[in-house]
């Protein structure tokens, strides 16, 4: 039995949850969501296509990182309301190079003290500051191969490595007076616009987020051998 898009029960915003999983084993690589025009995309093309809850816009996997998605079958639930896409994938599905973004086990139940509340809290917290700067960086690689008209982004890689190092130095002299100024709102401010000028630089240096993590990850293996 097939249905068309139309009959989909989409959420409030338009969106429906989609289970990615391997055709071959069966393993849940990720679950993403997708709107009627991502749906519509994925069947035409035969490759996914999910709507970004982050930036507002629609994103075709492996568009950046060549982990394309090739679609064997899409299944909805009974209450037509959450899908099933089985796919051939070409390369890892998650942005950590792993080959599942459910990589990770969890430890077996236990109730939580305060203090783990506030661990999970932190580490959820990082964890989806991670994913923001990993959509971010692959925007910004995106404005630096198709080069948009009006993108601000375009400008800064069109004017070449100085203008962007300007930039960088701009952000960061305006991070410190935020400083100085005990001013949290304008801190908040300052350092958004340095991250994502940083980024740009890193982009145009082929320097990528994988780079820096591996690099945070020797450090701190370093300090922990120290103690």
């Amino acid at each position: 039995m097939t249905v068309s898009i139309r009959s989909l029960k989409f959420d409030n915003n338009g969106l429906i949850p989609a289970i990615v999983q391997d055709c071959r084993t069966y393993e849940v690589l990720t679950l993403a969501y997708m709107n009627a025009e991502s749906l519509s995309k994925t069947l035409q093309t035969g490759e996914t296509w999910f709507w970004s809850r982050s930036r507002k816009e629609l994103w075709h996997k492996g568009e950046t990182s060549g982990n394309y998605q090739k679609v064997v079958d899409i299944k909805l639930d009974c209450d037509g309301d959450a899908l099933v896409v089985l796919v051939e994938p070409n390369g890892p599905a998650c942005h950590l190079g792993e080959q599942s973004c459910f990589h990770r086990g969890l430890g077996k139940d236990e109730e939580p003290t305060r203090e783990m509340r506030s661990v999970s809290l932190v580490s959820h917290n990082a964890l989806e500051l991670g994913i923001l700067l990993d959509e971010l960086y692959k925007l910004i690689e995106e404005r630096k191969e198709k080069r948009p008209e009006g993108s601000y982004t375009t400008y800064l890689f069109n004017s070449g490595l100085d203008k962007i190092l300007k930039k960088v130095g701009e952000e960061s002299a305006e991070t410190i007076i935020a400083a100085k100024n005990r001013s949290v709102p304008q801190m908040t401010a300052e350092i958004s616009d340095l991250l994502y000028h940083l980024l740009v630089l890193m982009c145009e240096s082929n320097v990528r987020l994988e780079d820096i993590q591996a690099e945070l990850r020797k450090r701190a293996g370093n300090r922990v051998e120290k103690t």
